[in-house]
């Protein structure tokens, strides 16, 4: 199974590096067309949940994060998982089977789950086509 890579600004850091996949890995985050449309926005009072670079607010959360970021990656796969989203989950599977996944969002401690959208990617990129 592919990885998920939490990409790094540390000098010297590279991501030919941390890459697990023959095939290489895929930077997810924006501007691709991978991109989660659920931005988390710091506010005063902790952290807010909006869809698409307009829309509104659709929670706000504590600042550290984790139910934030675990309720922006329920929200894209809820939107990825849509009937009319087939044709973005195929074209989604075939460029990213098989490759590791990158993107800035940090990875869980062991045994803890990944809320990120990589993950998310990186299981209906590489679950069996029957499921």
């Amino acid at each position: 199974m592919p990885d998920r890579i939490q990409r790094r600004r540390t000098p010297g850091w590279r991501a030919e590096d941390h890459t697990t996949s023959p095939l290489g890995t895929v930077y997810v985050g924006r501007p691709t067309r991978f991109a989660n449309p659920a931005r988390l926005i710091h506010a005063d009072h902790g952290l807010v949940v909006q869809w698409g670079t307009t829309g509104g607010a659709v929670g706000t959360w504590p600042a550290d994060g984790v139910e934030a970021r675990r309720y922006a990656t329920e929200l894209y796969e809820n939107w990825l998982g849509q009937p009319e989203q087939e044709s973005t989950r195929a074209l989604f599977r075939a460029v990213l089977f098989g490759r590791d996944l990158m993107c800035w969002c940090p990875l869980p401690e062991p045994g803890q789950p990944d809320h990120c959208h990589a993950a998310v990617l990186l299981d209906l990129a590489n679950r069996p086509a029957s499921a």
